[in-house]
């Protein structure tokens, strides 16, 4: 299958959900245009509070449209920009891509920084949600399954139908963590 965006969604405000969009438009070294998270510096109100002048390593969130499948077979009742993502994507394990992987997303391209944490924000939505988008390995270690966040390199329009390109970064590639 080849790699597609779903949905693009964006908020002004510091709300959970983001409205779907037709499209959004990302700027380079800032973010979603129009959205409570755009800006050089970071923007989520906990990591605000401890240090404002932290550079924002979570301008854009990514789910794969393949977590709320999983999600909505356990029971839970989700759809795309619900859990604060900007783009909901199909067709990309983006939780095993590596620090500093590029996605080309329409016009636009968007460094992959690391993972989104979980937050009990998503018990909002559905008692229980957080729960379920965390997991253990095979070996024990946890497993953060929220989507991943990363910062706009290259501005430009994305919108659902988008093909998605993956340009991988030279080798070796670090594991992605939580940012």
């Amino acid at each position: 299958m080849d790699a597609v965006v779903m949905a693009v969604s964006r908020s002004a405000t510091h709300s959970l959900a983001k409205p779907n969009q037709q499209s959004i438009r990302l700027s380079a070294g800032l973010g979603v245009e129009d959205d409570a998270h755009q800006g050089v510096t970071v923007k989520h109100r906990s990591r605000v509070r401890r240090d404002p002048t932290q550079p924002n390593l979570r301008q854009v969130h990514l789910i794969h449209a393949e977590l709320h499948e999983e999600l909505r077979a356990a029971g839970f009742a989700v759809s795309p920009g619900q859990m604060g993502e900007n783009i909901t994507t199909r067709g990309v394990d983006l939780l095993h891509l590596p620090v500093g992987a590029r996605l080309h997303l329409g016009a636009a391209v968007v460094e992959v920084t690391g993972l989104r944490n979980p937050c009990a924000q998503l018990d909002r939505i559905q008692p229980g949600l957080m729960a379920a988008t965390l997991g253990r390995d095979e070996s024990g270690n946890l497993v953060r399954k929220a989507g991943i966040m990363g910062i706009v390199i290259s501005g430009g329009e994305v919108r659902p139908g988008d093909p998605i390109r993956v340009e991988f970064p030279p080798e070796p590639h670090r594991r992605l963590a939580a940012v």
